[in-house]
């Protein structure tokens, strides 16, 4: 008997996705955040939060169905942030709060100060 080849992708789903817990505010609340399938990889979700696509990020939580394991990832995604941040890297008020809040290594941002008399 000839065996078919499976109608399900798996290897798709064989990898870890990022999926990303954001604060909409008092009256909407915490939502787990739509994204395509193809940027929910790791690269993409620091991406989309250094170019602001996520205003006020709560958690981050990495899964691989395939390998049947979740995990909170928000630490190591808040550690990775605050690299990028210290390459000089802008970052929003609120994704600095988030990294200030979940990342494992002291943050230290150096902020550019206005020199007197400098205009």
């Amino acid at each position: 008997m000839r065996s078919s080849p499976s109608i399900v992708p798996t290897d798709r789903l064989d990898r870890d996705i990022y999926l990303v817990l954001e604060d909409f505010g008092p009256r909407a609340g915490c939502s787990w955040r739509e994204t395509d399938e193809q940027d929910t990889d790791r690269d993409t979700i620091i991406r989309d939060l250094l170019s602001g696509q996520y205003a006020y990020p709560v958690r981050i939580v990495v899964f691989n169905a395939i390998e049947g394991h979740a995990r909170d990832a928000t630490s190591e995604i808040a550690d990775e942030l605050a690299d990028a941040a210290a390459d000089s890297t802008e970052i929003t008020p609120a994704l600095q709060a988030f990294v200030e809040a979940n990342a494992t290594r002291p943050f230290a941002l150096q902020l550019a100060l206005p020199l007197k008399g400098a205009a």
